[in-house]
């Protein structure tokens, strides 16, 4: 049966009553959402301020009325139960949830919108966007509970069984020190590469097809990270744009993996989606997935009641203390969720444990999460989910990373995360950028971020690790974009051009956008060169931007949300300049890996250890830096030594590791010579990297420099050299 016209009203049908050997039995308040134990099926549901809770059972995607429903006959506590004998895997259903219609005290009960539960493992059938979807009518004192009935439209749930085979297949256990991040979208990944089968481009399958794992191994990352894939709601402007909420921050539930990214429809989502994991994990790669547990894609008061809103509104959203008909809004989405209630916070944290247990994920990278710690409306990192979080068995041993602000006042949070917390370090994006431009005087800050930003992190028992080292993420310029623009271009998102940052430090070679000038290009890819590099050399994690290994562009726009195209997706087809790239970052990627002195275990001191500092700051002069030197506004250049035999960090099994010495050479806008000093454990000095020529070599190349040479450094360019004695030729 096709669905109804999307201008037509939903029909409205009475659902038959069961027979008497299928009547609803009382159940059990936990757990929540349904539950299949082999003979029937329980359903929980929190609706503190509900007074009846109905049970709407489809016998297919494609009806536009349920076939039965059913009370849920017990109540205990805020909690409504019911079980039903002889329903099992795939049965789909919904509720409808009866309660006061007084927005002005928060309660938007509207019986007449088929809800989908909050704990449904599968979405049955896929949310059609309707006219219907939306609560209510009119505005202010005039608004109404809609009376027409989105049966056919809603997003339904789909009873699940745990019958997922693993085969075995155990996650990697990489250390956070030897950890490199790659952030990328299932469709983006996957939608353009020849090599991935036609059916599963653009799908969880095609993530662990064999052309995308051979790239993730040659490129050398040690961790998967992707948007959002719980399931997601379009946005009704977008929609009628005829646009598409790309990334995916817009939950719909919480629980079941996105159906678009399945295959084989919507209800092979969740095997497909554990079968990715699971071949990442055999693969090699950890996978951390991008959760947004700070809003729901229900929108403001005049968004779809699609689940929460419908289901307990005053329980699962922060409201306005003075009119509760409107939403606290600290995400800049509409609507803020409320982890101060109890229920909410066990909404988050059994996802999250459902995600680590069932699915299996490595971690999770937390979207705006200062908007978690707000348990009323400041932000609190005291908070209850900070400690439940901590106190909980599964959760406080999996990767947890936060975007560390919200849009709130206060809501500016990077450094203060607890101990056990990455974040996402704004800092260290905003000062490699500026240095990387041409800014002046930004020579102190890039030493900072060089050595892990101690300045935020030392502190709490934080290691250099606390810090996600990121130049370029999903929002915002690509690398190659960050190199090629000055302003953003985001006329394709239909906004005007009022979205996405402004402040980008930013830089185009003269020309904006696409040029075929060789001066211009040569530019631009020397100081991609220098900001890859920078990036694979700091203390902390890294993070890159999937895409930037291959020169993506989105031809300047800077917030390509709403972008479900070519301008998001991979170019896997690339040219020569795109090639040599790929090799210099996955030569970085190695060398990276191949020396523990550039993921140290603690924060680089200064102080004296053995023979020589761990860390030592040279001028160009030959000298070591001084105060005045760090102070001077028109500093654009600096040296940094990392001495071997300080390094005293430890391998997983006790024994001490043991590495050569660096030198680190930076120029910005000027080039210049540098009087090399002395290596402190080795004969001299050889050539390792060299931004300005695209050459990485981990062991080092070219004649033997001693203490004292000169070394010239061109402008936007860095060099690493690594200690070596005479005798140790280059190959």
């Amino acid at each position: 049966m096709a669905l109804p016209s999307a201008t037509s009203a939903a029909p409205t049908r009475v659902a038959a009553p069961l027979e008497a050997a299928q009547r609803v039995w009382p159940g059990r308040p936990y757990p929540l959402g349904a539950s299949w134990d082999g003979q029937g099926v329980n359903l929980a549901l929190y609706a503190e301020h509900a007074s009846r809770v109905e049970w709407l059972l489809f016998d297919g995607a494609y009806d536009v009325a349920p076939s039965r429903s059913v009370d849920l006959p017990e109540r205990t506590g805020p909690v409504f139960h019911g079980y039903l004998p002889g329903i099992g895997p795939g049965q789909l259903y919904g509720l409808r949830v009866h309660g006061p219609w007084e927005p002005h005290a928060g309660h938007r009960f509207n019986p007449a919108k088929v809800l989908l539960d909050p704990y449904a493992r599968v979405i049955g059938r896929p949310l059609h966007t309707h006219r219907s979807l939306a609560g209510s009518v009119g505005r202010g004192a005039e608004e109404t509970p809609s009376e027409l009935d989105t049966a056919p439209f809603a997003p339904l749930g789909a009873v699940t069984a745990d019958d997922f085979d693993w085969q075995g297949v155990q996650a990697p256990r990489v250390s956070w020190q030897d950890t490199i991040i790659y952030e990328a979208h299932v469709r983006g990944l996957t939608m353009r590469h020849e090599g991935v089968p036609e059916e599963q481009r653009g799908t969880y399958l095609g993530v662990v097809s064999e052309p995308i794992l051979q790239h993730l191994r040659e490129l050398g990352v040690t961790t998967v990270q992707l948007l959002p894939i719980q399931s997601i709601v379009q946005d009704q402007r977008l929609v009628d744009m005829g646009l598409t909420n790309y990334w995916g921050y817009n939950t719909l539930n919480y629980f079941a993996p996105e159906p678009r990214y399945a295959s084989s429809g919507p209800l092979s989502a969740l095997h497909e989606c554990k079968t990715m994991v699971r071949e990442l994990h055999r693969a090699g790669f950890e996978v951390i997935i991008d959760v947004v547990y700070n809003h729901t894609g229900e929108g403001n008061h005049a968004g779809p009641t699609l689940s929460f809103r419908g289901i307990d509104n005053l329980s699962y959203y922060k409201l306005q203390p003075k009119d509760r008909r409107f939403y606290m809004d600290y995400t800049g989405t509409g609507n803020t969720l409320d982890p101060g209630n109890p229920y909410v916070l066990q909404l988050i944290t059994d996802s999250l444990r459902y995600w680590v247990t069932e699915m299996h994920v490595d971690g999770f990278r937390f979207d705006l999460a200062a908007a978690l710690a707000r348990e009323f409306y400041d932000v609190d990192m005291l908070s209850a989910f900070f400690k439940v979080i901590q106190q909980d068995p599964v959760l406080s041993r999996v990767k947890l990373i936060a975007e560390p602000w919200d849009v709130g006042p206060g809501g500016y949070q990077v450094g203060n995360f607890p101990w056990s917390w990455t974040e996402w370090n704004a800092d260290y994006r905003d000062t490699v950028r500026a240095f990387w431009r041409g800014d002046r005087g930004r020579v102190a800050e890039l030493a900072t971020r060089l050595t892990g930003s101690s300045d935020l992190y030392a502190h709490n028992g934080r290691k250099p690790w606390a810090s996600i080292n990121f130049v370029t993420a999903h929002d915002g310029f690509t690398l190659h974009d960050l190199v090629s623009y000055e302003r953003k271009h985001n006329d394709a998102n239909g906004e005007g051009g009022r979205d996405g940052h402004d402040h980008n430090l930013s830089s185009n070679a003269g020309v904006e956008g696409p040029s075929d000038d060789p001066v211009v290009r040569a530019r631009r890819e020397k100081r991609k060169r220098a900001l890859m590099a920078t990036q694979l050399l700091s203390q902390g994690i890294p993070m890159l931007l999937g895409g930037d290994e291959l020169s993506r562009t989105q031809l300047g726009n800077n917030n390509a949300y709403c972008q479900d195209g070519e301008l998001s997706w991979f170019d896997w087809d690339i040219g020569d300049d795109e090639r040599d790239f790929l090799r210099f970052t996955q030569a970085l990627v190695a060398l990276r890996r191949a020396h523990p002195s550039f993921g140290r275990r603690s924060f680089l001191s200064g102080d004296a250890k053995d023979a020589c500092r761990d860390v030592a700051w040279w001028h160009r002069d030959g000298r070591e830096m001084r105060d005045a030197d760090w102070h001077d506004a028109h500093a654009s250049s600096v040296g940094m030594l990392l001495c071997g035999s300080a390094l005293r960090d430890l391998d997983a099994h006790g024994g001490r590791l043991r590495d050569a010495s660096f030198l680190l050479l930076v120029a910005g806008r000027e080039g210049r010579t540098f009087t090399l000093p002395p290596c402190p454990d080795a004969a001299g000095w050889r050539l390792c990297v060299d931004t300005d020529l695209g050459v990485v070599d981990r062991d080092g190349r070219g004649p033997l420099l001693a203490g004292g040479a000169r070394l010239r450094v061109p402008d936007n360019s860095l060099l690493l050299l690594i200690g070596a004695d005479a005798g140790s030729e280059p190959d």
